[in-house]
C-alpha cells in the first residue's frame, strides 16, 4: 500500500492538468480562533483576479477514473500508477501544509470512481471535515462532479468557497466524440443547479441573516484549447453565454497538454499556448473591456491573430475610430486604446477633471507609451501624420531589436 507521501506525489503531479484553481472572490474570515483565512496573502502558485498571488494545496482525491477520455492523463485505459486519498488523510495534509505556512487553502478535484454520487461524497466529506470538525476557515475549492445529486451539491455549496463543473469540451459534438461515455446535459445540469441555489440564498441572507452562506466565490468551469477543432469563436462564444446566462466568476482555458496516441485527439507537437493566451485575453476583454463578441471574433472571421493581442487587432481593424482624443473621449472609448488598461482608464477620466491631461501625465498613469502613441491625441504628443494600417502592424509587432515601438509584455502589452 502507497504511503500518504507517494500518493501525494502521484495525485499532485495528476492534478496540474487542470488549471481552474484560482481563489478570487472569497471573504471568509478567520473566527472562533480558528485555522486559516481565506483573505491572507500567499506566496505562489495561483492568481486572483485582483492580481494577489495565493498558495493552495492542489491535489486529486483519486486518479482511478471510471471514463476513458482521449484528453486525460487519468483516463482508465492510460497505463499510469493509481492511488487514492481517504479522507482523513487530505484533511490532515491540509491542515498540515496551513501550520508549516504552505499553503492558504485547498483546491481539490478527482477521476471519477464507482460513480459521481461515491466521489462527490467524497470531496464533500473533506470539506465538511476542515470546516467543522476543525474550524478551517481557509479558502476551499472543489469540483462538482458532473451527475452528482442534487442533496450532495448542496452540501458541497455550504462548505467550499467555490466549485466549479468543467465543461472541457466546447461543443457536445466534440465530447461525444473523445468522451462518449459524457454527455452535456449531466455538465450543464450541476451548473443550473448551483447558479440557481447560489442566488436564492443570496436572496434569502438579505432578509434572513441566518440564512448559510453558499458558494460564496461563486463557479467556475475549465475549457481545453486545441484537443478538438472548434474556433475561437465557438469556444469564446460558449463562454460568454456562461458567463451571461450561469453568472460564472471564472473561465480557464487549457491549451491540450499532448498526453494521448489516439486517433480521437490532434497529433500536437507541444501545447497550443500562443493560442491559449490569445483566447484568455479575449476573455478579458468581455468581462473587463465593455467589447461585445463579434467586435473580437466572428463567425467569417473566427480565429484570433496569433501576431497580435485582439485589442490592437481590434484597433487595426477600425482605424475610423482612432486616434482617441483622451481629454474629451468616454471612459469606454479609452478602455479601447491599446496600451491602456482598465486602472489607467480610470486615472485617466479622474484626472482630467481637474487639468488637461498630457503626454507626460500619460506615462505616469501607467500607460504603455511605445504601443498606445499611435491611437490617442493629447498635448504634448505628435500625432503620427501617415496611419498606414499594414505598416503599423509590422512595426508594434517587430522585435525590440528593429524598432523602438516595440510592445511591452504584459496582457495587452
Amino acid at each position: 500500500m502507497a504511503s500518504v507521501l507517494e500518493k501525494l506525489s502521484i495525485l499532485a503531479d495528476a492534478a496540474k492538468y487542470d488549471a481552474s484553481c484560482s481563489s478570487s472572490g472569497s471573504k471568509r474570515a478567520n473566527k472562533n480562533k480558528g485555522i486559516g483565512n481565506s483573505d491572507g496573502n500567499g506566496i505562489c502558485h495561483s492568481y486572483t483576479e485582483d492580481g494577489r498571488c495565493v498558495s493552495l494545496l492542489k491535489i486529486l482525491f483519486s486518479n482511478v477514473c471510471m471514463y476513458d477520455c482521449a484528453y486525460c492523463v487519468t483516463r482508465r485505459s492510460n497505463d499510469v500508477q493509481r492511488a487514492s486519498f481517504t479522507v482523513q488523510e487530505v484533511v490532515a495534509l491540509t491542515l498540515n501544509f496551513y501550520r508549516r505556512n504552505f499553503i492558504e487553502g485547498l483546491f481539490l478535484s478527482s477521476g471519477i470512481f464507482k460513480s459521481a454520487d461515491a466521489t462527490m461524497e467524497k470531496l464533500v466529506g473533506v470539506a465538511k471535515a476542515l470546516r467543522t470538525e476543525h474550524n478551517f476557515n481557509g479558502y476551499i475549492h472543489i469540483k462538482a462532479i458532473p451527475g452528482a445529486s442534487a442533496e450532495l451539491l448542496h452540501e458541497a455549496g455550504l462548505y467550499a468557497d467555490r466549485l466549479s463543473v468543467n465543461i472541457e469540451l466546447p461543443s457536445e459534438r466534440s465530447l461525444q466524440k473523445v468522451a462518449p461515455e459524457k454527455n452535456y446535459r449531466d455538465i450543464i445540469t450541476p451548473m443550473n443547479y448551483l447558479t440557481d441555489e447560489h442566488t436564492r440564498l443570496a436572496d434569502e441572507r438579505k432578509t434572513i441573516r441566518s440564512a448559510p452562506k453558499f458558494m460564496p466565490a461563486g463557479q467556475s468551469t475549465q475549457l481545453i484549447v486545441g484537443a478538438s477543432p472548434e474556433s475561437d469563436w465557438q469556444i469564446l462564444n460558449l463562454a460568454d453565454g456562461l458567463y451571461k446566462e450561469q453568472k460564472l466568476k471564472r473561465v480557464y482555458y487549457s491549451g491540450y497538454v499532448p498526453i494521448a496516441t489516439d486517433d480521437r485527439v490532434p497529433n500536437l507537437s507541444a501545447p497550443p499556448l500562443l493560442r491559449e493566451n490569445r483566447v484568455y485575453q479575449a476573455d478579458w476583454l468581455l468581462r473587463f473591456y465593455k467589447f461585445s463578441l463579434d467586435e473580437i471574433v466572428t463567425p467569417e472571421t473566427p480565429n484570433l491573430d496569433l501576431e497580435v493581442d485582439p485589442k490592437l487587432g481590434y484597433a487595426l481593424r477600425n482605424p475610423q475610430s482612432f486616434p482617441v482624443d483622451i481629454n474629451r473621449a468616454d471612459y469606454e472609448m479609452i478602455l479601447r486604446v491599446p496600451g491602456i488598461g482598465v486602472k489607467s482608464a480610470k486615472k485617466i477620466v479622474t484626472a482630467r477633471r481637474f487639468q488637461r491631461i498630457t503626454w507626460d501625465n500619460l506615462r505616469t498613469f501607467g500607460v504603455a507609451a511605445k504601443r498606445a502613441r499611435f491611437f490617442i491625441i493629447c498635448p504634448g504628443l505628435v500625432a503620427p501624420q501617415d496611419w498606414d494600417t499594414a505598416r503599423l502592424r509590422e512595426q508594434l509587432i517587430a522585435p525590440a531589436s528593429r524598432t523602438l515601438q516595440s510592445p511591452q509584455l504584459g496582457l495587452f502589452g
